[in-house]
């Protein structure tokens, strides 16, 4: 099996994704070559760990690590801070140290629960992600994004906190539903919009044969890996650059708080919320109506969702002013000038508001 690599340049927190189908029995040795040793605790939840806790833990074991199993519950109205803490509660159990490692066996909101829980647990452990899902492969676990959702908004409790490295085995995608798989690609359209139109045009192309999870959707991870990458690597704590992975996200944010946690996965929010990102962008002169054309059509072939609910515009003005990108008022928008090239503007109060009276309007007709 073919292994490919991605180094996130960091100066003495630099680490490798590494990507290789089968990957996953061979983690135990990979954690055994970062210099660990003694205890590690494996954090994932009762599905993910009923498909891939035994042979992780064999892994271990085969390594000579101890594995410590913390499972916590499935879904993202799960992603809180009641549950990280009951993660702190079993790393006291059991005594964890501040070199013991944990392990984030699974999607998106283990990642983060894992990863904040490790920035935090005796001021900062080292933790390894092992993501399960696409959106996890090709986002989330890479990046050093971690946190909990609180009532108000999502992922406003949170740390950037490197992980030591990503192992992705895309074989586990093969266990998924359709619909996360299809939600996993609305993060890989995103990268393609944002940074890379030949990526773009390549997803255009074998749309239909990374659905069904052929080789071509090792090409996609490692090119998604990639990008975030390089722009991790330039701006770890989203001073600037790294602020253009938002795209779809604000409006994606607020879709998934105003219809509950849940309702929408996270992709499908994000494919809603680039659809909108990019008409808002024709809204404000700052490219054709093509443009977003072309993303939703990209995005109909795979399935995703382009229409928001019916939300009222000042529902939407009220959860997005709760943004963590909210400034002086205003929200900072990811903008599209054009397929693989974006970027950052605060859009006014009164032009935001009128831009959803009117999107609201025209879906209606």
């Amino acid at each position: 099996m073919k292994t490919r690599t991605v180094n996130v340049a960091l100066g003495g927190r630099s680490y490798a994704i590494t990507i290789k189908r089968g990957l996953l029995d061979e983690t135990g040795p990979l954690i055994k070559a970062l210099g660990f040793k003694g205890r590690a605790a494996i954090v994932s939840n009762p599905v993910v760990f009923g498909l891939y806790g035994e042979r992780a833990i064999k892994g271990l074991k085969e390594a000579g690590l101890e594995a410590v199993t913390i499972i916590v519950p499935d879904g993202e109205g799960h992603k809180s801070l009641k549950e990280v803490s009951s993660i702190y509660d079993a790393l006291i159990e059991h005594k964890m140290e501040r070199s013991s490692p944990i392990i984030a066996l699974g999607g998106g909101v283990i990642g983060d629960m894992a990863g904040f829980a490790a920035a935090t647990f005796l001021r900062g452990v080292p933790y390894i992600q092992v993501p399960t899902t696409l959106l996890s492969q090709v986002d989330s676990s890479v990046g050093g994004k971690t946190g909990v959702n609180h009532p108000k908004g999502k992922n406003l409790i949170g740390a950037f906190y490197q992980p030591r490295a990503v192992f992705i085995d895309p074989e586990v995608l093969k266990t998924l539903d359709a619909r996360e798989v299809r939600a996993g690609m609305a993060e890989v359209v995103k990268y393609g919009v944002i940074r890379d139109k030949g990526f773009f045009e390549f997803l255009e192309r074998t749309s239909g044969k990374l659905l069904g999870l052929g080789a071509e959707i090792e090409e996609a991870i490692e090119r998604s890996c990639r990008i975030k990458a390089q722009i991790v690597g330039k701006d770890e704590t989203e001073a600037g650059l790294r602020s253009i992975l938002n795209f779809g996200h604000t409006f994606g944010h607020a879709i998934e708080a105003l219809a509950g946690y849940g309702s929408y996965r996270h992709g499908e929010a994000v494919s809603i919320g680039m659809v909108m990102a990019a008409n808002l962008s024709a809204s404000l002169g700052l490219c054709g109506l093509s443009i977003g054309e072309r993303v939703k059509g990209l995005l109909d072939s795979m399935g995703l969702p382009a229409d928001p609910p019916q939300i009222p515009p000042e529902s939407f003005m009220e959860s997005m002013m709760l943004d963590k990108k909210v400034k002086g008022g205003r929200i900072r928008f990811v903008l599209t000038e054009d397929i693989g090239k974006v970027m950052l503007k605060e859009v006014k109060e009164e032009e935001l508001r009128a831009f959803l009276e009117g999107f609201g309007a025209k879906r209606k007709t």
